[in-house]
């Protein structure tokens, strides 16, 4: 009997310590290495599951941590960059309008590592930190249409500052396409209503060798983003903000 008790005890306190493991490996399973940002990760995978049934498409495509990466994304809701981020497996650093950091949120922007881009007076800093980023190893991420798409399913023409740091970066390129996000206003309203998301990785492009000036680099990714969507084309896009649409 005591015997038995021995071993049922040593059997649960292998269970209990293989689940710690198990736990301690999932929260550290991040490009930071670091237990908070693991258990932060997974708390908001569960919400992107629940709020947003994301369908993830292509995510072989994406290439291995380490190597320099721009993700570039069209740009539907403020939830855009979360979609992309969770299922990056990258810490990507994102360049977000200045005017689109919303107080209340300014503790997870920190976490973020946002690159602030002062749209309104141009900002060469911004461009100059993402470069920084990217000949380290690291991963940028960036919405070349400058704003929301509204309405939605409508692309904007490329700000040619995304073919600048393309060329001058020399690093691959993973387009991504985001549609069936929930479409309100203010753009952060889209963190607490429910979706049904879509997010596709195409295939990485290294235009590295393709001779291509910074301006044709950006008519070529909207090119491409025209034939995988069949979008229209708004040369004249509502402006949404990011505490009031307007």
């Amino acid at each position: 009997m005591f015997t038995a008790g021995l071993v049922l005890w040593a059997l649960v306190a292998l269970i209990v310590l293989v689940g710690l493991g198990f736990f301690a490996r999932t929260v550290c399973d991040n490009p930071r290495q670091e237990p908070t940002t693991g258990l932060l990760a997974g708390i908001l995978r569960l919400y992107n599951r629940l709020m947003h049934r994301v369908r993830y498409e292509g995510l072989g495509h994406i290439p291995p941590v380490g190597k320099p990466t721009l993700f570039v994304c069209n740009h539907t809701a403020g939830i855009d960059p979360l979609l992309v981020h969770l299922a990056s497996g990258h810490d990507i650093r994102w360049m977000m309008a200045r005017d689109m950091r919303t107080p209340m949120l300014e503790t997870f922007w920190n976490w973020m590592r946002i690159i602030d881009v002062d749209r309104i007076a141009g900002d060469p800093a911004a461009a100059r930190e993402a470069l920084r980023e990217l000949a380290q190893g690291g991963s940028v991420g960036i919405f070349p249409e400058g704003g929301l798409e509204r309405p939605t399913n409508q692309l904007i023409p490329f700000e040619p500052g995304v073919g600048l740091i393309i060329k001058k970066s020399r690093a691959i390129v993973v387009p991504v396409v985001i549609d069936g996000t929930p479409q309100v206003d203010p753009a952060f309203a889209s963190l607490w209503h429910p979706s049904r998301s879509r997010v596709v990785f195409h295939e990485p492009i290294d235009y590295a060798g393709s001779g291509l000036s910074a301006k044709d680099i950006a008519q070529d990714l909207f090119a491409r983003y025209q034939s995988w969507t069949g979008w229209p084309v708004n040369e004249n896009p509502r402006q949404i903000e990011a505490g009031r649409g307007k």
